[in-house]
């Protein structure tokens, strides 16, 4: 009997985290991701855990340090594309996203009043070892907006900014970092490593800073908007991808973020 040369094809081995979301976004779709998909949130799963570094001489990968996440893109639906990467569910909340908002190439867009409360808190990470990014796939149209933040007080803030073409971020301070103009389109993030030492990512450019730690806000993290305990300056542009969590190499998230929204776009 000639052989069923089928047989001979393994099965492709997903990652069991990356399995574990698929599974959840399909059921939430109701309906299954084409394999192309699949391939490319499963490499990206894999860029996250092949790359890290150690905090207080603890090494960790790049996934360890999301606490909160979401890809915005790739799923069939809008409630697919608020399936957690890790951490709790979202909420969408305000006036609220509707399926039209949604892009499954370029992700989740602001209608100027809805925003995404992320259900995790600016102290929910330690006050020194914290990030916040975002994918931006398209600029938004208002001079000044947040894509990102939660706030108390001026002098409790991890935000991401912009003010009339000028980029400002701040992870647990009073002050910001700032970054030129230009668009904003791609990654755009924050990272504290220590007191004294944080950093920024945008345009695929990673710029150190030295600006003081304060303290950390007691909101919740909103995207699409700064949350004051009343979400104010909406970004009614486009929002691939967010996260929150402990401190991380920004260039390593990049790299992954943008190498997924590449393959789901393709």
């Amino acid at each position: 009997m000639p052989m069923d040369n089928r047989l001979l094809v393994p099965r492709y081995k997903y990652d069991p985290d990356a399995a574990r979301y698929l599974a959840a976004v399909e059921a939430a779709d109701g309906q299954a991701l084409e394999t192309p998909v699949k391939r490319a949130v499963d490499a990206f799963f894999r860029d996250l855990k092949s790359t890290g570094q150690e905090y207080d001489g603890v090494y960790r990968t790049t996934f360890e340090s999301l606490k909160a996440c979401c890809i915005l893109a790739g799923a069939r639906t809008l409630a697919g594309a608020l399936v957690p990467v890790v951490g709790d569910a979202p909420t969408n909340v305000a006036n609220g996203f509707v399926e039209g908002d949604f892009s499954r190439t370029s992700g989740l867009t602001g209608d100027g009043t809805s925003y995404i409360d992320s259900g995790r808190a600016g102290d929910d990470d330690p006050l020194n070892d914290a990030h916040l990014a975002v994918h931006v796939s398209e600029s938004a149209t208002s001079n000044t907006h947040y894509k990102a933040g939660a706030y108390n007080s001026g002098t409790q803030q991890t935000i991401l900014r912009s003010n009339f073409g000028s980029f400002l971020s701040a992870v647990n301070s009073g002050n910001f970092a700032s970054a030129g103009g230009g668009n904003d389109v791609g990654l755009f993030g924050a990272s504290r490593f220590a007191a004294d030492s944080s950093e920024f990512r945008l345009l695929g450019v990673t710029t150190p800073d030295s600006t003081a730690s304060g303290a950390a806000s007691t909101q919740n993290v909103t995207i699409f908007a700064r949350n004051d305990g009343t979400p104010d300056g909406f970004f009614d542009g486009t929002i691939a991808f967010y996260s929150i969590g402990e401190s991380l190499s920004l260039e390593d998230l990049d790299t992954a973020v943008s190498n997924l929204i590449t393959a789901i776009g393709n």
